[in-house]
């Protein structure tokens, strides 16, 4: 590729291909569209294009920019009519009449390009609107450059930070502060003051830091701690130092069975059991995470024992049994499976209820005492199935279970 200055072919290139100059037009596969000084365009393989001896970019023209009409779309309505009011006075100066001049209209006296110059409308701009000359000419720049958005206020939409002026090596140490906050006990603003205080003098010298009023220091604190309830419940603060970062990457299942989340739930509501006394009730649900469906829930007094965890494992491989007054539309018969021969298999299944049986491969648990107890593990086991146990403090990696569990 002889005389090549170029590693890379863009639209806007200028180059130089047979005895000419071409423009850049397209590019599309292994095909270039060029169009050369005098408008006639030609499409031509860019291997051929590349190996002719006469090949070279000798220039480009600009891409165009758009604008960032996304950002204009926020600002305030007075900010943008601003904006549209000064381009209308850009192109006066420019064309001569405004965008929005009926044809034929004549330009205004002092704005006719014919017998005036640039320079002197841009002048009469100025004295019409009472600002200098400067003040224009930076217009009309920034408007050739940025188009609408080079004309908006750029005071309404400068970004501030949280922490105002505050020295990056403070903001620093506020932070680490309230980082050693979340396990300690509640305390106060004042008292993470000195804390810091003393942090930052231990690290770069006493007054080395610029430290700022009282005020401001509880402003910042404020706006540091935001979210966090480093001054309020310690429950709470820790809950919510607990949450993880970032999305968290969700589970994945193929088949129904594959995967099958437990957990159980105190409810906030008040039963009465069969002795009449009023009590508080666990909710223990197990999720599927293919088809999102609930396999089972066992709904007992506050303090589910093992047994009801096993229970719930009993409840997921075994039909359950029609109740008395449910719909005929919740029969198996109205499923979409083979009902007639689902029944020539096992009886069980003519009363049973229109809901899949879920046998599972792998249950994912928490470190509940009920969970982890031998009772529960033995039933697993000798049903075959293998026990997940999710990591300490760590609800996301059983998402599901957690959820519905919280929703009964």
């Amino acid at each position: 590729m002889a005389g090549q200055s170029a590693s890379v072919l863009r639209p806007g290139d200028w180059i130089t291909y047979d005895d000419g100059e071409y423009l850049v037009v397209a590019l599309a596969g292994t095909s270039v569209r060029l169009r050369s000084q005098d408008g006639q365009e030609s499409v031509v393989l860019a291997s051929y294009l590349m190996a002719a001896p006469d090949f070279s970019v000798i220039g480009t023209e600009p891409l165009p920019t758009l604008e960032p009409s996304g950002l204009l779309a926020t600002l305030p309505e007075p900010v943008q009519k601003a904006a549209r009011e000064w381009e209308r006075h850009v192109v006066e100066v420019e064309a001569g009449l405004p965008p929005d001049a009926e044809p034929g209209t004549p330009p205004q006296p002092g704005y006719d390009p014919a017998t005036r110059s640039l320079v002197e409308r841009a002048q009469t701009k100025a004295d019409e609107l009472g600002v200098s000359l400067r003040t224009v000419q930076g217009k009309r720049s920034r408007y050739a450059q940025q188009g609408l958005w080079g004309l908006v206020d750029q005071r309404q939409v400068r970004m501030s930070e949280a922490t105002g002026r505050a020295d990056a090596r403070l903001v620093a140490a506020v932070r680490e502060a309230l980082d050693a906050e979340t396990p300690a006990s509640t305390g106060t603003r004042s008292r993470l003051i000195r804390r810091v205080v003393k942090m930052v003098e231990a690290s770069h010298g006493e007054g080395v830091v610029p430290l700022p009023s009282k005020n401001t220091f509880y402003k910042l604190i404020d706006a540091l701690s935001t979210g966090r309830h480093t001054f309020g419940s310690a429950v709470t603060r820790r809950q919510t130092a607990n949450r993880p970062q970032g999305p968290f990457t969700p589970t994945f299942a193929d088949r129904p069975g594959e995967q099958v989340q437990i957990d159980s739930t105190p409810l906030d509501v008040m039963v009465v059991l069969d002795s009449g006394l009023t009590v508080r009730a666990d909710l223990t649900i197990a999720v599927d995470v293919a088809t999102r469906s609930i396999c089972a829930a066992v709904l007992r007094p506050v303090g589910t024992k093992a047994v009801d965890a096993a229970l719930l494992l009993a409840r997921m491989l075994v039909p359950e049994p029609m109740r008395p007054g449910w719909s005929a539309s919740l029969r198996m018969a109205a499923s979409r499976m083979p009902h007639r021969r689902l029944l020539d298999v096992d009886t069980r299944m003519e009363q049973a209820a229109a809901k899949p049986v879920i046998v599972p491969d792998t249950v994912v648990i928490d470190g509940g005492k009920v969970f982890i107890s031998d009772t529960f593990i033995r039933a697993c086991d000798r049903l075959g199935i293998s026990v997940q146990r999710s990591r300490p403090r760590t609800p996301t990696d059983k998402p599901r279970g957690s959820y519905c569990a919280s929703l009964g």
